[in-house]
């Protein structure tokens, strides 16, 4: 039976959720993937899904899909692919139409070459030796970790001396948090700088701002920022975590990251995650792991370099 390929458009989002879960299920062991998030990446206002999305179907069943992205406006390009166990031949076909595109949009951009990214679950369910033979390299590792929480356990601790935090439910406190997140990861592995009006699209719909927290130190003034959502079902979430360089080594960190932890045991959340570079030169990784999260899967970077002439 032959493969149909086609680009996605917006009212597919609950059969890619579907097949996305399934791949969840066999890549980490339980479904993670809300079709909320699916939703927000086939209606961002940026993303352009005749040109940078493909849908594989066999015998009416949806057994890979294929995403492209160009956030730095020159030759870095990133992808997302999944693909259905057994059907690692479709996995292949869109492989080759993505790495065309990333050819085609790094191009247009004047670049002489496109950069590639895609990142996969170490357990992937894409051919990861066909990737090889592409010429296609890891590059770097991510972690997901998890810990549970408890609300017996884990209670909120009160702030340090001279330390006061703030959620962003104001307009100001949202851009201000923008602004600490920019410049907290702007030397982080794969960081694009983002505008603000960006950076929220890029968040989705479903951010409570009462769960975006700034830390302010005394003589220092706004020095941390901490952005965590409760809209996943598997579990609530801290999506940055960055402390300013000048303020880096008073235990900011920690305490931003046990005060995440007594609000959402307060709510009721059994489990909460985050993502982490293994090469994160702050040493994120080890104080993570020190306060009880240990490693749910890890995820590959998988990088080549093609010629865009």
């Amino acid at each position: 039976m032959p493969l149909m390929v086609r680009p996605a458009v917006p009212g597919d989002a609950p059969v890619i959720c579907e097949l996305l879960n399934t791949v969840d299920v066999a890549e980490t062991g339980a479904p993670e993937t809300d079709l909320r998030t699916v939703a927000n990446d086939l209606g961002h206002p940026q993303a352009d899904l005749a040109r940078n999305s493909w849908l594989a179907f066999h015998g009416g069943e949806l057994v890979a899909y294929g995403l492209l992205w160009n956030d730095s406006s020159a030759e870095r390009v990133d992808t997302d692919l999944y693909v259905r166990p057994g059907h690692q031949g479709a996995g292949g076909r869109l492989l080759g139409l993505m790495e065309a595109r990333a050819v085609e949009s790094a191009a247009g951009t004047g670049a002489d070459h496109a950069v590639v990214h895609l990142t996969l679950a170490a357990a992937t369910t894409v051919d990861t030796a066909e990737l090889r033979e592409r010429g296609w390299r890891t590059v770097r590792r991510h972690n997901v970790l998890t810990r549970p929480l408890s609300a017996a356990e884990d209670t909120a601790p009160p702030a340090p001396g001279g330390l006061t935090l703030r959620d962003c439910r104001d307009e100001s406190d949202r851009r201000r948090a923008h602004e600490l997140v920019e410049e907290t990861f702007a030397d982080h592995f794969g960081h694009h700088p983002r505008g603000y009006e960006e950076w929220l699209h890029d968040l989705g719909e479903g951010m409570d701002w009462s769960l975006v927290w700034i830390a302010a130190l005394d003589g220092l003034g706004d020095v941390a920022v901490v952005l965590t959502r409760d809209d996943r079902s598997a579990m609530a979430w801290i999506r940055n975590l960055g402390v300013r360089a000048p303020a880096r080594g008073r235990g900011l960190a920690s305490h931003l990251l046990r005060h995440a932890f007594g609000v959402y045991a307060a709510r009721g959340r059994e489990r909460i995650g985050l993502g982490v570079d293994t090469a994160n030169a702050t040493g994120a990784l080890r104080l993570y792991t020190a306060h009880g999260m240990t490693l749910h899967f890890a995820a590959d970077t998988w990088e080549v370099t093609l010629p865009a002439t």
